[in-house]
């Protein structure tokens, strides 16, 4: 079977990536809180594809949320689905990039991508 690990990156990527992930959730009946309520077997026919199954009967989503500032982070956690994420999955900084691609690249986004990519090889 294929596991699919979705990463969204910066503000748009965040929002997009939440959106996506309320249609993920409808679409395989799991609500808010991780728990299955669909009616059908074929919503969990594939569901390990994009969800790990917790110990405790949660699905949660094979997820990383990444971005240089808290914002659009804080955003997602108190969305409609925000509780469903891990959350260390979530990595942000603390100050952004100021829409300067050199800063993000070269200073902010460096010092961020050792722990993202420990997020991702978990």
């Amino acid at each position: 079977m294929r596991e699919i690990l979705h990463i969204q990156g910066g503000q748009c990527g965040n929002q997009i990536g939440s959106k996506f992930w309320e249609v993920v959730c409808a679409e395989h009946g799991i609500d808010p809180t991780g728990k299955y309520t669909g009616s059908s077997d074929l919503q969990l026919e594939r569901v390990n594809v994009y969800y790990n199954e917790a110990s405790w009967g949660r699905f949660v989503p094979r997820a990383v949320l990444m971005d240089l500032e808290p914002g659009t982070m804080d955003s997602v956690r108190t969305g409609p689905y925000g509780q469903i994420f891990r959350p260390d999955n979530f990595v942000f900084g603390q100050s952004g990039a100021g829409n300067n691609w050199a800063k993000g690249h070269y200073t902010e986004g460096a010092e961020l991508i050792d722990s993202v990519l420990d997020v991702v090889r978990k």
